[in-house]
């Protein structure tokens, strides 16, 4: 065991539950490494984290997906990985050994890739989470080469990722933005950007007469999207179903990123088009874990651009 500091969640609850707690980290087992964390995401699920809970585990809890930093050891059976590797990494926060947000993470190795190239670990703390949903989601839906996409929420951060691997696999990708969002939006590689608000699903329409092939559904728009699609289209969700599989000809999917944290082919994926630019990786801001209510109070406001970071003193 190692002692390590953490941001706990004490208790449900507002910002006033975080906490900088101590606490031991085991040594990695079998497949398994243990990163010397520099940045940690945060995201939105922390928030409901926070307010929710998680049954069966008792408090504290650490939040947090998806973390950057170097190795610090490897466990037997760890092949291609030395402590002082550069790394990325991602972690279900709702595991006895907690999330991404202390300055040791215990994670398989399989949830573990290099760092992309040119990229800070601030900003590699950003992609493996929100990545590895967007592969999610395009895969469930199921779209081929030349198929159409709409993305909601196309200035978001997942949303930011959805549209360059949506073109990477050859689809024509349209996406909504505020007019200050439309060049960034467009530098994404979204082949067409429609107004944000308003009649989204009749803007969508206008442009594709016959209906989109489906929806990747950032901005949690849900049903008032089911217009803008074909029949036997999909809908890609990201924060639950509260319906059926298939509604008004639309074929509901799920997305849940738990699944696939260790789909380390994803991961390298994700690095190699970091690397070469192809997704743009954007910290929003910085905190340290003692000001971690402040990142929470940012993410609440809603507008930002990119992801608050967790930084740990090295």
């Amino acid at each position: 065991m190692t002692n390590a500091r953490a941001v706990a969640i004490t208790e449900r609850g507002g910002v006033d539950v975080l906490r900088v707690i101590e606490r031991d980290v085991p040594e990695p087992g079998d497949g398994e490494v243990r990163i010397s964390v520099a940045a940690a995401a945060v995201h939105p699920s922390d928030i409901a984290f926070r307010e929710r809970g998680t049954e069966g585990l008792p408090p504290p809890w650490i939040p947090g997906w998806d973390a950057a930093g170097t190795l610090e050891s490897v466990g037997p059976g760890v092949e291609g990985f030395a402590p002082g590797d550069r790394v990325m990494a991602v972690a279900l926060p709702r595991r006895p050994q907690g999330g991404a947000q202390s300055e040791l993470l215990l994670v398989p190795a399989a949830s573990v890739v290099p760092a992309p190239e040119g990229a800070s670990l601030e900003q590699a703390s950003t992609l493996p989470m929100n990545g590895l949903t967007a592969f999610v989601g395009l895969e469930q839906l199921g779209l081929r080469e030349g198929d159409t996409l709409a993305v909601t929420g196309g200035a978001g951060l997942l949303a930011s990722y959805v549209i360059p691997i949506a073109k990477e696999r050859g689809l024509r990708v349209l996406a909504d933005a505020k007019p200050e969002d439309e060049e960034l939006v467009r530098g994404f590689g979204a082949d067409v950007v429609l107004p944000r608000g308003g009649d989204l699903a009749g803007s969508i329409r206008a442009e594709v007469p016959e209906g989109v092939d489906a929806v990747y559904d950032t901005a949690l728009l849900q049903r008032a999207m089911f217009p803008a699609i074909r029949e036997g289209g999909g809908l890609a969700v990201v924060r639950g179903w509260d319906g059926e599989d298939v509604e008004q000809g639309v074929h509901i999917h799920r997305v849940w990123v738990g699944d696939v944290l260790e789909r380390t082919d994803w991961l390298h994926e994700l690095r190699e088009l970091a690397g070469r630019g192809a997704i743009r990786l954007r910290v929003a801001s910085t905190y340290p874990p003692e000001r971690a209510a402040d990142a929470h109070r940012e993410m609440e406001a809603g507008g930002i651009r990119g992801r608050a970071v967790i930084v740990f003193p090295s």
